[in-house]
C-alpha cells in the first residue's frame, strides 16, 4: 500500500538551531509513526548572502535523516547581492522539482512569510491542498512589515487549514482573515519526558550567590530581557541574587545588549553562559530557584515547557501560550508584558517563599508530565491532517460531480459551493 506522501516546508531543521526546528522535527516524527511518508523541505532568505564573494547554482540537497526525506534548498548566488524574489523563484522551482518527482498529497508550511507564501502559491497551482501553521513572530512582528501584510494574508486566505500555537495568535489572524476562524485550531507545543537526574550539574552552579534567577533561549527584542535586568537589580538590594542566562543574545542586537546590561549595574550578580549545548541548557533547570519568562510575545517557547519538566517556580507573562498554560498562582506567576514593577514583585514572592516555589515548581511539573505530553500533540495533529483529507476529498467528489472528471479545482469547488474564493472548511 503506497503511503500518504507529506512535504513540510520550514525555515530551520536539526542540526540547525531554533524551536521552529526541533517542532518540526517533533511532528515529522509523530507523523512517521502515523504512517506517513514524510519530506522537509528547509530553505531560509538568510541562506542567500554569501560572505566570501563566491557564486553558486541552486540547488536541493537530499539525506534521509531519522526516517524523514530532507531536502535543503539553496539559491543561486549570481551576483554580490541577490534579490529576494530571485530567491523565492529559485525554491519555488525546486519545490516544484520535489514534487514532480514524489507526487505529494499535501503541503504543510511552518511559518508564513517565507514558508508559507512559496508553498501555498506551489499547492494551489497543483490542486494540493494545503496547512500553514502560524509559530509567532509571522503574526507578531513580521506582520508589521507592509511588505508583508497582503502577502500572509493570502496565504490565510488560501489555507486549507491553519494551526496556531496560542488562541491569541488565532484572534488576530482571525482579524486579518475573518474565514480563518472556519478552518483553524489552536494547541500548544509538547515536551517529551526528560530524565534530569542523568544530566551533569554544570560546575557554575556553585559559584552563584543567593536565589538564583535563570532564563534560557537566544535572548532577542521579543524576550523582554531589560526588564528582568531592572527587576533584578532593583531587587538585589534587597535580597541576595544571582541573575543566570542560560543562552546569549542574537548578534545583530548584540550592541543594544551589552548598553542594557552595563546600565543595569548587575555586575558579578550577572552571569551569561553563551551559546550551550541544549544538553547543558537543561541541566541548568533543577538547579535553579525561580525561572523567569518575561517575554512581551513569545508563541509557545520550549523554553517555558522545559523549565515546567525540570519542576522550575515560575514567573511568566499574560503573552501567547505562556498566559495559557501557566495558571496565575496555581502552576505559577503571571504578569503583564513590560512591567518591571509586576516582575520584580512576583520575583520577591518567590524568592522570599521556598514553600510555594515548591508548590508551584510541582504543579508545573504535572501539567507539563500531563496535558503537555507528546500524545497530546500528536492527536492534535492526526486531528488536523484527517480532517483537510477528508474535507478535501469531499470537495473533489463535489467538483467531479459537478465539472467532470478533467476539471476539477479547489477554486471551482469554492466558487461553487461556497460562492467564494477561499476554502472554508467548518
Amino acid at each position: 500500500m503506497t503511503k500518504t506522501k507529506i512535504c513540510i516546508t520550514t525555515l530551520e531543521y536539526p542540526p540547525d538551531v531554533g524551536g521552529v526546528g526541533e517542532s518540526v522535527h517533533r511532528i515529522a516524527q509523530m507523523l512517521i509513526n502515523s504512517g506517513y511518508e514524510i519530506h522537509v523541505a528547509v530553505f531560509r532568505s538568510k541562506q542567500r548572502l554569501v560572505s566570501d564573494d563566491s557564486r553558486r547554482r541552486s540547488s536541493c540537497k537530499t539525506i534521509l535523516q531519522d526516517g524523514v526525506f530532507v531536502h535543503r534548498i539553496k539559491s543561486a548566488v549570481r551576483d554580490e547581492m541577490q534579490e529576494i524574489q530571485d530567491f523565492f523563484s529559485d525554491v519555488y522551482f525546486q519545490l516544484k522539482c520535489l514534487h514532480q518527482k514524489y507526487s505529494f498529497d499535501l503541503f504543510h508550511a511552518f511559518f508564513m512569510n517565507e514558508t508559507g507564501y512559496v508553498t501555498t502559491l506551489l499547492a494551489k497551482e497543483n490542486d494540493v491542498p494545503v496547512i500553514n501553521s502560524v509559530r509567532g513572530a509571522d503574526l507578531h512582528k513580521h506582520i508589521f512589515n507592509p511588505k508583508n501584510h497582503a502577502q500572509i494574508a493570502w496565504v490565510l486566505e488560501n489555507s486549507n487549514w491553519v494551526t496556531f500555537v496560542s488562541r491569541e495568535l488565532q484572534k488576530r489572524a482571525s482579524v486579518i482573515v475573518p474565514s480563518v476562524k472556519l478552518k483553524s485550531s489552536a494547541f500548544w507545543n509538547s515536551i517529551a519526558p526528560i530524565n534530569f537526574a542523568k544530566l551533569l550539574t554544570p560546575p557554575l552552579v556553585r559559584e552563584l550567590p543567593g536565589i538564583v534567577i535563570g532564563s534560557s533561549g537566544r535572548f532577542r527584542d521579543k524576550k523582554g530581557i531589560e526588564f528582568l535586568l531592572d527587576a533584578c537589580e532593583e531587587l538585589s538590594h534587597e535580597i541576595d541574587l544571582s541573575l543566570l542566562l542560560i543562552g546569549d543574545f542574537v548578534e545583530k542586537e548584540r550592541e543594544y545588549w551589552q548598553q542594557q546590561i552595563k546600565q543595569c549595574d548587575l555586575g558579578s550578580r550577572l552571569c551569561i553562559t553563551g551559546i550551550t549545548s541544549r544538553q547543558e541548557a537543561l541541566a541548568y533547570l533543577p538547579k535553579l530557584d525561580i525561572f523567569a519568562i518575561p517575554s512581551l510575545t513569545d508563541g509557545c517557547p520550549n523554553a517555558l515547557l522545559e523549565a515546567m519538566l525540570a519542576g522550575c517556580a515560575i514567573v511568566g507573562t499574560k503573552v501567547d501560550a505562556i498566559g495559557e498554560i501557566l495558571e496565575d498562582g496555581v502552576n505559577g506567576l503571571l504578569v503583564n508584558p513590560g512591567s518591571t514593577t509586576e516582575l520584580k514583585a512576583a520575583l520577591r514572592c518567590l524568592a522570599t517563599q521556598p514553600q510555594l516555589r515548591q508548590k508551584l515548581g510541582a504543579a508545573a511539573k504535572t501539567k507539563a508530565q500531563q496535558q503537555l505530553h507528546p500524545s497530546v500533540e500528536h492527536q492534535n495533529w492526526i486531528n488536523v491532517y484527517q480532517k483537510v483529507f477528508t474535507t478535501w476529498e469531499y470537495e473533489k467528489d463535489i467538483v467531479h460531480r459537478l465539472y467532470g472528471d478533467n476539471n476539477f479545482s479547489a477554486d471551482n469547488f469554492n466558487s461553487t459551493y461556497f460562492g467564494t474564493g477561499a476554502n472554508q472548511n467548518q
